[in-house]
């Protein structure tokens, strides 16, 4: 490990998944968790949740989709970074601590880093983690090796969204996670088709995230809405990336029109956008399995690869003589192919 000058208290965590260990480290800006998973010798992966979620309930249906998973954890080991006071068994966050800024944020990834010794790192977020992992590649040009983006931010927010945190703030501050909140991120997060309605039951995945909100602490919550609802424009920084960037975004985002605007700033040569049909924010838990091909073809660039032998399905464009013409088709991968080519001529 590295030396930051920090401390940090080790717990070891009983995962369903992979068996991680969880670390808890003393940065400049406060306290971060950060669930480590994997061989400390392959390239890192780091990872950021969006508002109110950690690794847990951001990254385990990608995680548990078992094609992703051998992807994954065989080039990678993954660095969940929780933002603060998000991760499993947080306590509430003092009142009188100052509430961090974005770039605070993103020099904490940093810092994280310069704990665990690591240097260049591939980085995976989720809309308002998508948002502070871009913002940390451009501060740190030299330590990212490419981006993969879901459902990302890159502008302050507009008046509907910078409305919608107020309304979600002043319900936590004065009434924690009540059923409105819930409601507010969990249509933040999925789609119609997930959420359900009158006529059709909540799914069991909406069901579990109930769940897991009512464990979280509401005023953390409502420090970490406050930091992304002070974010500044990160657009002309874009132009400075230096990294290939994958964006994925759900056909039915809150959040559709800031990657089309992203994926048009960025270099043509390095960026595509991949658009997920019937899906909302949250892609890695909605329809991690639509994720798998386009991850597996980025990755390629890198010389990185998913092993044969963990999976034979010929739905791994790693084994070129294996595949069916159809199954490549947008259709049965269950996206929308869109390189940022076919956007250039939009007005955004």
């Amino acid at each position: 490990m590295g030396d930051s000058g920090g401390s940090v208290v080790s717990i070891d965590v009983e995962r369903i998944s992979f068996g991680g260990k969880e670390h808890h480290i003393e940065t400049k800006h406060g306290p971060v968790s950060v669930a480590v998973y994997g061989d400390h010798d392959k390239h890192a992966l780091i990872t950021y949740p969006d508002v109110a979620l950690n690794h847990m309930s951001c990254f385990q249906g990608l995680l548990f989709c078992p094609e992703a998973a051998s992807l994954l954890l065989h080039n990678f080991c993954i660095y969940h970074i929780s933002p603060p006071g998000h991760e499993l068994g947080a306590t509430p966050i003092l009142p009188n601590s100052p509430v961090a800024s974005v770039d605070e944020l993103a020099d904490q990834v940093a810092e994280v880093l310069d704990f665990f010794g690591l240097g260049s790192v591939m980085c995976l977020g989720v809309s308002a983690g998508a948002y502070i992992l871009t913002l940390f590649a451009t501060k740190y040009r030299e330590r990212v090796l490419g981006l993969i983006l879901v459902s990302p931010l890159c502008r302050t927010p507009s008046w509907t969204e910078w409305f919608y945190n107020k309304v979600m703030s002043n319900l936590l501050y004065y009434y924690g996670m009540c059923d409105m909140v819930k409601d507010c991120l969990l249509q933040r997060y999925f789609g119609k088709r997930v959420r359900g309605g009158s006529a059709v039951p909540e799914s069991d995945i909406m069901q579990a995230c109930r769940s897991f909100l009512d464990q979280r602490q509401s005023m953390n919550i409502w420090r970490f809405i406050q930091t992304i609802n002070q974010r500044h424009d990160l657009t002309e920084s874009l132009k400075q990336l230096q990294c290939r960037t994958l964006i994925f975004v759900g056909e039915n985002s809150q959040f559709h029109t800031e990657a089309v605007h992203m994926t048009a700033k960025l270099d043509k040569r390095y960026s595509a956008l991949v658009e997920v049909q019937a899906c909302g924010s949250v892609v890695t838990e909605e329809q991690p399995h639509a994720m798998l091909i386009p991850m597996e073809y980025f990755l390629m660039g890198y010389g990185l690869f998913r092993p044969s032998h963990v999976s034979s399905s010929p739905r791994s464009p790693l084994n070129p003589f294996c595949i069916s013409p159809e199954l490549l088709s947008p259709e049965s991968m269950g996206v929308k192919l869109k390189p940022i080519k076919t956007r250039a001529n939009l007005r955004v």
